[in-house]
């Protein structure tokens, strides 16, 4: 008698395990769009440039604490090099030699306060597609049903440029099934 109620109490508990493990949260919080936490972000992490011995060692600027490295990512300036441009210089104006492809980029107007526009309108549009009732009770991730409609499908993009005789060399070869 006495291990049969030690069986049914290591039922119970085993029970009780399995259904409280049942109730932890599938989507990971940084998918969710209401998460406050503090977590990582996933955009700030930079790895640095491959170290390079350079030609002159005399060429090297004097080690300054707090300064930039040689080997520091400058994604901005990247991105604009990678467009023709100059990176800004150390006043930060933008470089006289750019000023045709300012113009250009800004053929259409620019608005100042884009950041804040887009963030009320997706705000807005996250509000109108908020899940149901128990969606939002359990805090269930509603972020991919949200926007499936905006979604690419990246699959048949891909097949479609391939039968458009498009060289894709960045992306997955073909299935041979397919």
């Amino acid at each position: 008698m006495w291990l049969d109620m030690r069986a049914n109490r290591i039922g119970f508990a085993l029970a009780g395990a399995l259904i409280l493990s049942a109730c932890t949260p599938s989507a990971p919080e940084l998918m969710h769009l209401r998460s406050t936490t503090n977590g990582p972000d996933e955009f700030a992490i930079l790895p640095p440039k491959a170290l390079e011995l350079p030609a002159d060692l005399t060429s090297l600027p004097a080690p300054t604490p707090g300064a930039s490295n040689l080997t520091d990512q400058h994604p901005m300036d990247d991105a604009i090099v990678a467009l023709g441009g100059t990176p800004r210089t150390a006043a930060g104006g933008l470089p006289a030699s750019d000023s045709a492809l300012f113009a250009y980029a800004s053929r259409f107007g620019i608005s100042v306060d884009i950041r804040s526009l887009l963030a009320a309108e997706d705000l807005e549009f996250r509000r109108r597609n908020d899940g149901k009732l128990l969606e939002r009770v359990f805090a269930v991730n509603v972020y991919f049903k949200a926007y499936a409609k905006q979604s690419l499908d990246q699959q048949a993009e891909l097949e479609r440029w391939r039968q458009a005789g498009v060289h894709t060399p960045s992306a997955p070869p073909a299935l041979k099934g397919e």
